[in-house]
């Protein structure tokens, strides 16, 4: 079964010069609204999420809810996640892309399970992560730093 989600992107202004505004509002129902632009590197608002941010955002999102629904189902008893997320941008063959996503956590857990574990837990949400599964990007995971407290 198919699911849609519908966002609505509004931007007002003029291209009449190189200094036009960068700045857009993604707005949806029952959700606040999200100031956007495009990175200061190309002319945008630095203080606004830009498509770089909300990728990695959306993919370490995705994986990060994954590995705990995973973990839910394997039984770890996860009390804390952390991730870095890092997003390299590039130009390859004259085509600008997303080339690479480094996703780094902090897990912090419960007694009870290996490092290995968690970490192969880690691991296999990337296989399940529908955004992961959506994407060309590479994906780097460095052995996650894992607590027990």
């Amino acid at each position: 079964m198919a699911h849609t989600f519908e966002l609505q992107l509004t931007w007002t202004g003029s291209t009449a010069g190189p200094d036009y505004s960068r700045a857009l509002t993604a707005s949806t129902a029952g959700k606040p609204d999200l100031a956007v632009s495009s990175a200061p590197g190309y002319a945008g608002d630095g203080s606004r999420w830009n498509p770089e941010d909300l990728f990695g955002a959306s993919l370490g999102t995705c994986h990060a809810l994954t590995f705990l629904s995973l973990a839910a189902k394997f039984g770890l008893e996860v009390r804390d996640l952390q991730q870095q997320v890092t997003v390299t941008l590039d130009t390859v063959e004259r085509v600008t892309k997303i080339t690479q996503v480094t996703l780094s956590p902090t897990i912090t857990l419960a007694a009870g399970p290996t490092v290995e574990k968690v970490r192969d837990v880690w691991e296999k949400a990337h296989k399940y992560c529908f955004v992961a599964n959506s994407i060309t990007a590479e994906v780097l995971m460095p052995p996650a730093e894992v607590v027990f407290t």
